[in-house]
């Protein structure tokens, strides 16, 4: 019961970004005409993976702890597992996961601090700084909340990957991490809309909650226009292959999804089909920028 209980806590489904992420960086890199080391980017995985693992039961751990979790109107993308108030006594395990979890990657940044030297280690810093912190401190600020998941899945992985596989920075992964960045961050943020409620209670202060639905949706908007204007504009730069085009094809998705914010705005959790679509976006469209790359 337990180690179900920490697997429900992982989130297994929502793992599934991690690793679309570390390919882009590495589909840069053999962009590039670098050969990509399969020991190094297994390893990076594990280690993204680790991270990913600990912010999420982490998570999990404080919202039980703050009673959250028995607010919240669960949905498949929002609300939390349910995994703890299914199973109050597995919170111990689920926050030694976490540490463990946070330990494993730690080590595995060192392991590339020491391949490398000193300049991964800003990326890494970061990292432990948004997974410490997510919950109890960034929560409680708008606009960090709002760019925290795009800066740590769509920036740091992105750029991390790819410099530890080659040892230096490309400009080429910043300017195409800005593109996960931005729709991760709606990820995240259309998620929050079920929640409004019951984060308020717990003394959150995300940017649904400070500004509305309402500008929230127009943030989301912008967020989908700048994204599909970069991935035209980068072509036309040729900074990517004219077969990057086949990124805009989940940007749909993303558009439906809008529509379904301005239409259900808070009740969004009774139509999870936009919820749906917009997770579909944010993964499909760095996997479709990797694929682009690497044929």
């Amino acid at each position: 019961m337990i180690i179900k209980t920490i697997v429900q806590s992982s989130r297994l489904p929502f793992l599934i970004l991690t690793p679309v992420c570390v390919l882009l960086g590495a589909s840069i890199v053999a962009y590039k005409g670098q050969s990509v080391d399969s020991f190094l980017l297994a390893l990076i995985i594990i280690g993204a993976l680790s991270a990913h693992v600990s912010v999420n039961t982490f998570n999990e751990y404080l919202d039980f702890k703050s009673g959250l979790d028995l607010e919240t109107e669960r949905t498949d993308f929002s609300g939390g597992s349910g995994a703890l108030p299914n199973n109050p006594s597995a919170l111990n395990s689920v926050y030694l996961t976490s540490v463990v979890s946070l330990l494993v990657a730690l080590i595995i940044g060192l392991y590339f601090v020491s391949l490398h030297g000193l300049q991964i280690l800003p990326i890494g810093l970061l990292g432990v700084v948004l997974i410490m912190t997510y919950t109890s401190w960034i929560n409680k600020h708008p606009w960090l909340c709002l760019i925290a998941p795009g800066l740590g899945f769509g920036v740091l992985m992105v750029l991390g990957t790819q410099f530890v596989l080659v040892g230096e920075y490309y400009a080429l992964s910043l300017w195409i991490s800005i593109i996960p960045f931005l729709l991760i961050n709606n990820l995240l943020l259309l998620n929050q809309y079920p929640d409004i409620k019951a984060d308020m209670n717990a003394g959150r202060r995300h940017f649904p909650i400070a500004y509305g639905v309402q500008a929230s949706n127009q943030v989301y908007g912008l967020f989908v226009l700048a994204a599909i204007t970069l991935i035209i504009a980068y072509v036309w730069l040729d900074y990517l292959p004219v077969l990057s085009l086949i990124a805009l094809i989940p940007m749909p998705l993303a558009l439906l999804s809008l529509y379904g914010a301005h239409k259900h705005t808070q009740a969004i959790g009774h139509f999870q089909q936009y919820l749906g679509m917009n997770v579909a976006a944010a993964i499909l469209t760095p996997l479709l920028l990797a694929t682009s790359f690497l044929f």
